[in-house]
């Protein structure tokens, strides 16, 4: 690997560490205010716009930012179309769930849903405005940039619906939220890409970009779909406060999760697009990334679990308490979805979206079938299932890659091996802890302390780091 990919790589992981425990910990934070002061409904609400804002955020992004980051070549006509294409796509969408919005609020029968819809979906034209700049950003890896942008928008975002809530305007704080981050970000992204837009369309670039991109947009909109049919579901057989539960049990768990994967993998994606072409580089990285990812979320994620009861009722009251086996099957569940993006990103960085497609496409009938399964059984047991389908998908999206870089799941398994025995033992002895420290100031307290010192301390006598490399001894041998 040559030294100006290292250099981008170590200067990504330390800006992407940055922003993304910055602005993770703010949104925790204003989270955890958020949560005592509203109510689980009001939050089921929000979870039951998921699905649309997700779907929508896909199409108005039409795959083309993905498409500007992979392409080496960009030009301002590229950039010009893109943003003209983006514009055009959020203020059509805009219109059809301002049209849509009533038939949404029946289909839940929740008529507030009309106002919330209407109002929540101009983030779509706001955000149109961006996604060119940030595009451009993480295609110059000027991840710095991106964490001071983000962590500014945090930061004001947050203490909005802080306000508001404590003001007594319930859901619509969280609207408010929203629409103030990309509100702010309007004025931000200009000024550190240095590029002003032109409402020009040029179909030579628009051609090779948009081949690329359509398959993005479909495996996007059929993942969105996979990823939010349990809220919808849950929103339109259960009650707003069931949804409340189940979208607090999954958020804390995704947010971490997505912390780790865009602080190593979301680095890997722009870098393997620029050695996508030496696959002796692309194969070290991508090993690389997936351990170093597997070293981190495995025993962060199991330990959030362990710790869940004590920590909803310390900070969110034990208002939360219903959602905390949610939590911990989530947390599991997302010990292998940051492993999974990885896989996935091999695959566009390679521009096989053609395969990535396809991969997901594959997922559906198992979804369906633990969804049939579970869904009589109440939330408990969909949040069960969801568990059990994402450790199911891990083996789906390791296949191409397995294929195309002779390194399928059950060699990722066995390189990860050890930390799996780490974490085994450590949350052995936090259980125990559990069993006889009963308060939960302490449990927190402690319990973390041992469960990262007994971590390291088998990360130590199984050799599993080396301090050099940072990759395991197995590692060592795979590369050699």
């Amino acid at each position: 690997m040559t030294d100006s990919v290292k250099g981008k790589i170590k200067s990504g992981i330390i800006w992407n560490s940055i922003e993304k425990l910055s602005v993770q910990g703010v949104t925790f934070v204003m989270g955890v205010v958020l949560a005592r002061l509203l109510d689980p409904t009001d939050y089921g609400l929000i979870g039951m716009l998921g699905i649309f804002m997700a779907l929508s955020t896909t199409l108005v992004d039409s795959g083309l930012s993905n498409a500007l980051v992979q392409k080496h070549d960009c030009t301002d006509k590229d950039f010009s179309t893109v943003f003209v294409v983006n514009l055009v796509m959020s203020l059509f969408i805009y219109a059809l769930l301002f049209i849509c919005a009533p038939y949404i609020a029946d289909f839940y029968n929740e008529p507030l849903l009309c106002n919330l819809t209407r109002v929540l979906a101009l983030q779509f034209v706001l955000t149109a405005v961006n996604i060119v700049h940030r595009a451009k950003l993480t295609a110059f890896a000027d991840f710095k940039a991106l964490a001071k942008i983000n962590v500014s928008c945090s930061l004001i975002s947050g203490a909005t619906g802080v306000v508001l809530a404590y003001l007594g305007l319930g859901v619509w704080a969280l609207v408010a939220q929203s629409l103030t981050s990309v509100f702010v970000a309007i004025f931000l992204f200009p000024i550190y890409s240095h590029w002003k837009p032109s409402i020009v369309f040029y179909k030579e670039s628009f051609t090779p970009l948009f081949r690329y991109g359509w398959k993005l947009v479909v495996t996007g909109l059929y993942s969105t779909i996979i990823n939010n049919i349990y809220t919808i579901v849950i929103g339109k057989y259960y009650s707003s406060r069931d949804l409340g539960f189940y979208s607090k049990g999954y958020a804390a768990p995704n947010t971490f999760s997505n912390i780790i994967y865009s602080v190593i993998g979301g680095v890997s994606f722009p870098i393997m697009s620029s050695i996508k072409d030496n696959k002796e580089q692309m194969l070290h990285l991508y090993k690389k990334s997936l351990f170093s990812t597997a070293l981190v979320v495995f025993p962060f994620m199991t330990l959030i679990a362990s710790l869940s009861p004590p920590l909803v009722s310390i900070l969110y009251t034990d208002k939360w308490l219903p959602c905390v086996f949610i939590m911990q099957m989530f947390c599991l569940a997302r010990m292998f979805t940051p492993l999974s993006a990885i896989n996935i990103s091999i695959l566009n960085a390679s521009g096989r979206s053609d395969l990535f497609m396809k991969m997901d496409l594959s997922k559906f009938p198992l979804l369906l079938l633990t969804m049939l399964i579970t869904l009589p059984l109440g939330i408990n047991a969909m949040a069960i299932g969801s568990m059990v389908n994402t450790f199911l998908c891990f083996f789906i999206n390791c296949y191409f890659p397995g294929k195309l870089y002779k390194y399928n799941a059950w060699q990722q398994l066995k390189d990860w091996r050890y930390i799996i025995l780490s974490v085994i033992i450590m949350n052995a002895f936090v259980y125990i802890l559990m069993q006889i420290v009963l308060n939960p100031w302490l449990q927190v307290a402690i319990g973390g302390v041992l469960g990262l010192v007994v971590y390291g301390i088998c990360c130590i006598l199984f050799n599993i780091v080396d301090k050099e490399t940072f990759v395991s001894k197995v590692h060592m041998k795979n590369k050699n």
